[in-house]
Formats: C-alpha cells, sequence, structure tokens
C-alpha cells in the first residue's frame, strides 16, 4: 500500500487578527508563523533563537553583520503602469522589471518553506485619517520587535479589530539574489513594487532597510493626496507651536528634537496635512555613537531600557556593559525605542502647523554659519540642494571621513516623486501658516573636516531654544557676502565670533576659497532644479566669484 505525501501543516501562534492570509503572496508552507507579539514574547524568541544578547540594563544589542547602514545602491522601484509617470526616474529611483520581480518573489517565496516566520500588523501614519495599515514579515524575530518599536500599533485591547494590509514588507535576509539571474546590482536587494503593494527586502540584516521602505511608500503616495511628506523631526511647546527639523543622518534631527521643554511629535518622519504635522511612526531610531547621559540625557536613557534594540553597539563581554564611545563595528550604531521612552512626547503623535522650520546641515568645508534665517525664496533654494555631509557609516561604502553631499528635500532616497512636487508642497504651506525657516549647521567650525572642530552641541541647543522662543527673530541679521543667508548679529549663549565663519578660521584666506568652492558646488547641483522654478528662488543662488 502505498501512502500519500502529505504537505507540510503551517502552526500559527500569537494573536492573528486578519482575514488575509499569507498565501496571498504565495507563503503556503512555513514552519510556525508567529503573529504579532509583544516585547517580551518577542524578547524571549529573539534570545532562544541566539539572535541577540541583553545588556546589563535589559537593551537586546544585535549584530547586523556585513550592513551596517542601508545599501542605497541595491535599492529599485518596479516600472509598471500605474505608477512610471509619476516615479521621477534616475540614479536614485532606478528601475526593476516587474517579470524579474515576479521571478526573484517566487523563489524568494519558495524559500519560507519549512522556515518560522513572524508577522507584525501595523501601521504607519499617526493620524486616523491617512494612516496606512503595514504588514511586515520578517524570518528574524528581532527585525519583527524593530518593526512593532518603529511602526504604530492597534491598542490590543481591541481584538476584533481587522487588519487589512494596504502595503506588506517582507524582509528575509538569508535569501540572496543572483544578479546575473535576477538583474539584481549585488545579492542584497531592496525592490518596491507599486501595483502589488509589496516591498521585497533580501541579502541584508540592516532593519533600517524596512523602516525606510515605508518612508518610501508614503512618499509616494501622500503628495499626492496633498500631504506633504517630510524627512523630519518635530516637536511642539505648552504654547502649541509647532517645530519641524530638516535634516539627514547625523545632523541632529533625532538629538535636537529630543527637548525636556518641548513634547516630541516624532524623530525622524512626519506629515504636513491641511490639519497639522503629524508622525509616520510609533518609535525612535537614533544614532548613539558616543551618546553622553551630559549631552543628550533623554536618549541615553533609552539605552539602558527593557527591549531597546541596540544595533552594532560594542559591550564588554562579561558584564555586558555598553561601550556607546567604540565605533569599532561602525560610526552608524543605533538604538530603536518606543516613543513612550522618551518622557515629554505627544501622545497623539500629531500637532499644529509649524511656526518654525529648522533645516539641518553638517557642513564638512566648515564655511557655513551655525544659524541664518532664509527668505521664503532661500528657504526653497535650500530645501531643494539638501547639502549636507553624510556621515561614515550611514551607508554601506563610505569611507571614515564624511562625504559632502547635495539631497534634494534633505532625503532624496526616498523621494519617489519629482522634488518640485514635494517643494511646491512646503513652499505653500510656509506661506499659508507664515511659517519661519532656519539653516542650522552642526557640521564644522574653525576649518574643514580634519582641521576644524564639530560644532559645539551646546551652541546649536542655545541657537534653537532661541529660534523656538522667538527672539532670534528680533535680532538683526546680516547677510552672508557667500550664501547670502541672513545670519544674526547676536544670539545668547553663543559667542558673537561663532556667529560669523570667517572669524572662526586662522586663514581667512583659506576660508574664503573654501566658501567660494562650496558655492560652485551649490551652483552646479542647481542646475538640475532651475527650469522648475521661479527666477526669484534662482536669484537667491550663493555667489561663486
Amino acid at each position: 500500500m502505498t501512502s500519500l505525501k502529505r504537505e507540510p501543516v503551517t502552526e500559527h501562534k500569537g494573536r492573528k487578527r486578519t482575514r488575509y492570509e499569507l498565501d496571498n503572496y504565495g507563503i503556503d508552507a512555513a514552519a510556525t508563523v508567529y503573529w504579532n507579539l509583544n516585547r517580551p514574547e518577542l524578547c524571549e524568541e529573539i534570545t532562544r533563537r541566539g539572535e541577540a544578547i541583553f545588556s546589563d540594563h535589559g537593551a537586546l544589542i544585535v549584530d547586523t553583520g556585513e550592513h551596517t547602514g542601508r545599501a542605497a545602491k541595491d535599492k529599485a522601484i518596479v516600472r509598471e503602469p500605474s505608477s512610471e509617470e509619476k516615479v521621477w526616474w534616475g540614479e536614485v529611483n532606478k528601475e526593476f522589471s516587474q517579470s524579474r520581480f515576479n521571478a526573484l518573489k517566487d523563489r524568494m517565496m519558495a524559500h519560507t518553506r519549512g522556515r518560522d516566520l513572524f508577522v507584525q500588523d501595523t501601521y504607519a501614519g499617526a493620524d486616523p485619517r491617512y494612516r496606512l495599515p503595514v504588514r511586515i514579515i520578517t524570518e528574524l524575530a528581532w527585525h519583527s520587535l524593530f518593526a512593532r518599536t518603529m511602526f504604530i500599533n492597534a491598542d490590543e485591547g481591541k481584538t476584533s479589530e481587522m487588519h487589512q494590509p494596504e502595503f506588506t514588507v517582507i524582509n528575509l535576509p538569508s535569501f540572496h539574489a543572483d544578479p546575473q539571474r535576477d538583474g539584481t546590482r549585488s545579492p542584497t536587494f531592496i525592490l518596491v513594487d507599486f501595483s502589488q503593494r509589496l516591498v521585497l527586502i533580501g541579502g541584508t540584516s540592516y532593519a533600517g532597510e524596512t523602516k525606510k521602505s515605508v518612508f518610501t511608500i508614503l512618499n509616494y503616495l501622500l503628495p499626492q493626496r496633498d500631504v506633504m511628506s517630510m524627512h523630519c523631526s518635530a516637536n511642539v511647546g505648552e504654547a502649541g507651536d509647532v517645530a519641524v527639523f530638516f535634516g539627514l543622518s547625523g545632523t541632529g534631527k533625532t538629538t535636537l528634537s529630543a527637548d525636556p521643554e518641548r513634547r516630541l511629535i516624532g524623530d525622524d518622519e512626519h506629515g504636513w496635512s491641511h490639519d497639522g504635522v503629524f508622525n509616520f511612526e510609533g518609535g525612535c531610531y537614533a544614532k548613539v555613537i558616543r551618546l553622553s547621559a551630559e549631552a543628550e540625557p533623554d536618549i541615553y536613557r533609552t539605552t539602558r531600557m527593557f527591549a531597546t534594540v541596540l544595533e552594532n553597539v560594542v559591550y564588554d563581554p562579561e558584564t555586558r556593559a555598553l561601550n556607546l564611545d567604540d565605533a569599532s563595528k561602525t560610526e552608524n550604531t543605533r538604538a530603536a525605542y518606543p516613543l513612550e521612552y522618551i518622557p515629554n512626547i505627544q501622545p497623539e503623535g500629531y500637532a499644529g502647523h509649524p511656526r518654525n522650520i529648522i533645516m539641518l546641515t553638517a557642513d564638512a568645508f566648515g564655511v557655513l554659519p551655525p544659524v541664518a534665517r532664509l527668505s521664503p525664496e532661500q528657504a526653497m533654494y535650500h530645501f531643494l540642494s539638501g547639502y549636507t555631509a553624510k556621515i561614515a557609516g550611514t551607508e554601506k561604502g563610505l569611507g571614515k571621513e564624511p562625504e559632502a553631499t547635495f539631497s534634494t528635500c534633505f532625503g532624496a532616497p526616498f523621494m519617489v516623486l519629482h522634488p518640485g512636487v514635494y517643494a511646491d508642497l512646503l513652499g505653500r504651506r510656509m506661506a499659508e501658516h507664515n511659517s519661519d525657516c532656519w539653516l542650522v549647521n552642526t557640521g564644522w567650525s574653525g576649518g574643514p573636516y580634519g582641521v576644524g572642530q564639530r560644532m559645539k552641541i551646546a551652541h546649536t541647543r542655545a541657537m534653537i531654544r532661541t529660534i523656538l522662543s522667538g527672539t532670534l527673530a528680533q535680532v538683526e541679521t546680516r547677510p552672508d557676502p557667500v550664501f547670502g543667508v541672513g545670519v544674526p548679529l547676536s544670539c545668547p549663549g553663543v559667542p558673537p565670533e561663532v556667529l560669523q565663519p570667517r572669524n572662526t578660521w586662522a586663514d581667512k584666506e583659506a576660508y574664503d576659497r573654501q566658501a567660494r568652492d562650496l558655492a560652485r558646488r551649490f551652483n552646479e547641483n542647481f542646475k538640475k532644479y532651475s527650469d522648475g522654478v521661479s527666477e526669484a528662488i534662482r536669484a537667491v543662488a550663493p555667489k561663486a566669484d
């Protein structure tokens, strides 16, 4: 008598609050699927599987292996009819064929056979009017904890709520692409298909890929609903005055928005609708290299709290004590923690319209003023330019020194539509709500990187406090001779000579050469936008001669 071979039966554990099954993706033979495990349950699974160890204070320490930052060059978007006319194709938004995506997806789903999977049915967007149901499927338990930490979870008491994902991220680090067969740049891939509402990630354990993939999705969807999507942190004062902080990783968004005198709305990604600003996330993802209790007490405290996820942080193998000053693994050490770990938060995740917009830059040349007021035209120019320096370790392939770059909208890797779409939304919102705009340089003073010193955080905090109090807006400004921005003649808590960058350089002629060089870089970069902006915006370009 011949026995029939039975297909393996998938076991389901946890809290399954959905009717949308995994077989919709082609996942039909996983071993065990863990649905929506909470923080303690995930910690148990993580340690049982040897994915992490506990620090001496109960944080989870993970090692992301080869990838200690985003693999930006391995990200692509599927070219398909529903989105191809909207996507700003080019070096950032690289195209990928639909047929190859489907073939890779089939092989990737076959890879899940016999494997345990973790599912988090979450949301992106604190404002219920704009929130997006997102499902995160991972093979690593700590990636599931990361997703539960970073995104917004429905009230666990509402067990009757059914989750219908509108987008899904499937992240399998153990699955590697075959570049020759699959058409990827390397074995690592981050692929977005707007028609199938699906993101596939493989070949990397860096959890930030999941977070930024969801941000990419929102940057595509929300502007089409007349909502400005922003790579920024945001907080609000007792008087309801909102401030937003634009800037790339390493410029100080998280640090400067975590202010004990103001309530944190969020540290990285927000929308600005006709009703105000709202957070996309439910957690924070902060750089922790050389973090100190004195300079950044709120963020430092989270590194010593239960279930904070610490990526690539060095520790003592016997005591499990953290060494946040050790960058031997990477400069891009990270902590992922829930928003409620910060004492002063805006619990709803949204507030009113910004009174102040602060554009942060880490100027590696050391020539931009530490603080300057921008006219509306200058605000648009600097928003489209997005000048900063990529800090070592935030992306794979960067060296030890910062690399000067222009990242439009202060987040080019995540902006799917033409930059003009985001710039137009920002300009309209600023005009509607009479928002002031400031450029704050958290980079170098007294010389370029390697000669000068990083701007003192105490000085930067003093500038931010004076901006938010409304005091700096009353101070007389003087146009910078090269960049034209309005440099305040004084600022409480900041030595006057620091406010004028040329005064901090021993070699004034070297400063002049460096400033003109950076001005030329600005002008060369802006050529790609000049045809689509007004003459008034083109007229505020830095003077290179």
